[in-house]
């Protein structure tokens, strides 16, 4: 599992929203934003079962994830990696509380979902010279 950078640690640490993109069964992208974490090395998001995201990882565990500051869109991220493991039932909805306790201050009203734990392959963090 490759180390993720310090300034892509702050970025997945505080409440940037990521896009994740999977593989569609025609080997096309799909790209949609999520609620993200660090769990040590790992990243964690989560889904609902059934959504086109979990049946794509079902099928291809890879994984594009971009990460870009709320304040400062020239402050990015990105990382390639890959599904290490599937997390559901109550295991799951404590990791889903906490991305909503992060992201909203409240728990996750809905009392579902299963969650993907990502082991990194690659990253890279940079901030372009320019002002928004």
């Amino acid at each position: 599992m490759a180390e993720l950078p310090d300034d892509l640690r702050a970025l997945l640490d505080g409440r940037n929203f990521a896009h994740v993109a999977t593989v569609l069964p025609d080997g096309g992208p799909h790209s949609v934003p999520v609620w993200i974490a660090r769990d040590g090395e790992a990243l964690v998001f989560f889904t609902q079962e059934g959504s086109r995201k979990a049946r794509n990882l079902a099928a291809d565990p890879r994984v594009a994830i971009s990460v870009v500051d709320g304040a400062n869109p020239y402050r990015m991220g990105q990382v390639r990696g890959h599904v290490t493991e599937r997390v559901e039932g109550e295991d799951a909805l404590a990791v889903i509380d906490g991305l909503s306790e992060k992201y909203t201050g409240r728990p996750f009203p809905m009392r579902s979902g299963v969650v993907f734990r990502i082991a990194v392959d690659r990253a890279w963090s940079m901030t372009l010279p320019f002002e928004h």
